[in-house]
């Protein structure tokens, strides 16, 4: 929310105290706040309070997504960059002090009760018309939605806020029971439609309202919830059969329910349907930037998914983190052009592993297990550049034949050595490209001892506004932007996903929203692409419900790549038990000659079982509330 958001110290103490945590010790002497909502101006001042509650998502050492999973490995030790949420998936989270503990280190659940105080109060201002104070109303209730929606994600079944307690409750009134999935699920979708009713469909007022909710946004949280609850992690998952709470309330649906798909699926259209109507479209590189018609084809493509990241406020954005910490993201993503201008304000340690650089397409649109062109190419050995690759590697330089004949979204997003990288006050032409260089050694400027290098060999690009600029004196000058929490393509994905799994198998228009996403990066549709290079027993695969499953699963993964989705999809699938127990692999970085920089090191080796689904309540907040039940599979229950 802008610089608009100011807090009032005494008011939000006040706020702060009413609404103590339901764990805290209620006191006696509970003041006033009537003072809080005497006019306008003071219940906005309390408004803005409550929207400051959401979660921050662009933020690494706030949401888990970022560095929680196996999307990017950072090196030991690290310097700038908040790696505690790396011990998620190096299997050190416990039940003591759980990692990222949402669920009380983060007052999420005080947001939610100073939004009732809201709501509670937001009568009083005398001043206060009425369309305004409905406006205000329903973007509490979204932001008691997506509390709702962001702690259920992350714990499964949690108390439903829906008001405060007295504040006489003593003993078991004080105690809340965890709810079942499909009741938080409800509850949030009730929630969304009261807040869709009265909020604009988007921004109105771009000076002053950007990233404030809207009806867009409403109706998006909605769809995203209930894919979330047609998804295999909480649809009928027999892992959670039977695990019931201490009145004998079930809190996972035991049997399969095809059902919750089309919900989510119609939720999911009625979005994208306002979306459209409100203007909102995928973005496009050549209409945004000035400077393309001096461009090739290649840069421009390359650019298509970068610039809908980095590019502020562009039409594909429904919902961005105007509290997101974007500059933290660049200087960690930014790669220095030559190994001894390595340093200053960067780190150059945000390093996607090599599975996450294997994930994206051939030239072709497939991936490359599936490309006939690829039988028999050892993607791991050597190749010399040629002219015709300028515009991605530069000519004459030796590097992997991966980093060859790949999909735009992969230049776009990755940064490998030998490869190109468009921006960094060299925008007016691709024609002469600065060249990523990531070979070095351990000897130039101590740079693997400070931690400031990728443990893997590659960095993110993706993260990275091309306006952003690297002086060898200055360091990045970072060109701030609004982190996305939720783009339109996302949009058509999760509908893609819903409509596959309501058909009995893929048709028009199951592709039509996977296949506007793919063409924005100049890839040919999903049927036409594996017909014509794949290999033979894969040339059907668009054609069977689980083929497409599969296809539109691995379209998230690449077009969403680095934005905080994998983490939560490879959960919701139920395939995080696949991908998170394989190596973690990357070059060996203290290679100072081409052959030994291309040797695939392991570099760690994660472990993640079934527990690790959902995250633990503390041993702190099972003794103190006799009424929790901890999550399958982290022991005994208090």
């Amino acid at each position: 929310m802008k610089e608009k958001k100011i807090f009032i110290l005494w008011c939000i103490s006040a706020s702060f105290i009413v609404s103590c945590d339901y764990l805290d010790v209620v006191p006696s002497d509970i003041p006033e706040i009537s003072h809080a909502f005497k006019n306008r101006i003071e219940a906005e001042k309390f408004l803005y309070g409550c929207l400051g509650s959401i979660p921050q998502y662009g933020s690494m050492s706030v949401n888990p997504a970022f560095l929680g999973g196996d999307e990017i490995w950072l090196p030991e030790p690290v310097l700038t960059v908040p790696n505690t949420n790396q011990n998620i998936v190096k299997g050190q989270q416990n039940t003591s002090s759980p990692v990222n503990n949402a669920y009380s280190a983060y007052g999420y659940f005080r947001g939610l009760r100073d939004c009732n105080i809201f709501l509670e109060n937001c009568e009083l201002p005398y001043d206060l018309g009425s369309d305004e104070r409905n406006r205000w109303i329903a973007e509490i209730k979204f932001v008691k939605a997506y509390i709702h929606f962001y702690l259920l994600r992350q714990y499964g079944p949690m108390h439903i806020i829906r008001d405060n307690l007295p504040i006489d409750a003593r003993g078991d009134d004080a105690m809340a029971y965890r709810e079942p999935v499909d009741e938080v699920v409800k509850y949030i979708v009730e929630l969304c439609d009261e807040a869709a009713l009265r909020l604009p469909p988007m921004c109105e007022d771009i000076a002053n309202d950007l990233g404030r909710p809207t009806a867009v946004m409403a109706l998006a949280l909605k769809g995203q919830a209930l894919l979330l609850a047609a998804s295999p992690l909480f649809n009928g998952n027999p892992d959670y059969a039977g695990i019931k709470d201490g009145r004998g309330v079930t809190l996972f649906s035991d049997t399969y329910d095809p059902n919750k798909w089309r919900l989510a699926a119609d939720a999911l259209k009625a979005a994208i349907d306002l979306a459209h109507e409100s203007l909102a479209e995928l973005y496009d590189f050549a209409r945004y930037s000035p400077y393309s018609a001096a461009l090739s084809e290649k840069t421009i493509l390359s650019m298509q998914v970068r610039g809908a990241v980095t590019d502020k406020w562009n039409t594909e954005i429904i919902w961005g983190d105007s509290e997101s910490n974007t500059d933290a993201f660049q200087r960690a993503a930014h790669m220095i052009f030559l190994p001894g201008q390595r340093g200053g304000n960067c780190t150059h340690n945000y390093g996607p592993p090599l599975h996450i650089v294997e994930q994206f397409y051939t030239k072709n649109g497939i991936p490359i297990e599936d490309d006939e062109e690829w039988l028999g190419v050892d993607p791991l050995t050597l190749r010399t550049a040629t002219d015709d690759d300028r515009f991605y590697i530069k000519s004459g330089f030796e590097t992997l034949k991966l980093h060859f004949d790949r999909e735009p979204r992969f230049y776009g997003a990755i940064t490998f050595d030998g490869g190109t990288f468009y921006g960094n006050s060299n925008i007016l032409s691709d024609n002469a490209m600065l060249i990523t260089e990531c070979k070095g050694g351990g000897s130039i400027n101590n740079t693997y001892v400070s931690g400031k290098y990728s443990a893997t060999g590659y960095l993110c690009k993706k993260l990275t506004s091309y306006l952003s600029s690297f002086g060898t004196s200055s360091g990045l000058t970072t060109t701030k932007y609004i982190f996305p929490v939720m783009r339109l393509a996302d949009l058509y994905l999760m509908y893609a996903e819903a409509l596959n799994e309501v058909k009995a198998a893929p048709d028009d228009e199951v592709y039509e929203y996977i296949d506007s996403v793919r063409r924005r990066s100049g890839l040919e549709g999903v049927v036409a692409s594996w017909q014509k290079y794949a290999v033979g027993d894969k040339k059907s695969k668009p054609l069977t419900k689980d083929g497409m499953r599969e296809i539109i699963r691995r379209e998230r993964l690449i077009e969403l790549a680095f934005e905080g989705q994998r983490f939560w999809d490879l959960r919701r699938w139920k395939e995080a038990e696949i991908y998170l127990n394989k190596p973690i692999r990357g070059m060996s970085i203290k290679g100072e000659n081409t052959a030994d920089f291309y040797k695939v090191q392991t570099i760690f080796t994660p472990k993640f079982e079934k527990k690790d689904y959902l995250w633990p309540l503390s041993i702190n907040n099972l003794m103190t509330n006799q009424n929790l039940i901890q999550n399958p599979g982290w022991g005994q229950q208090y």
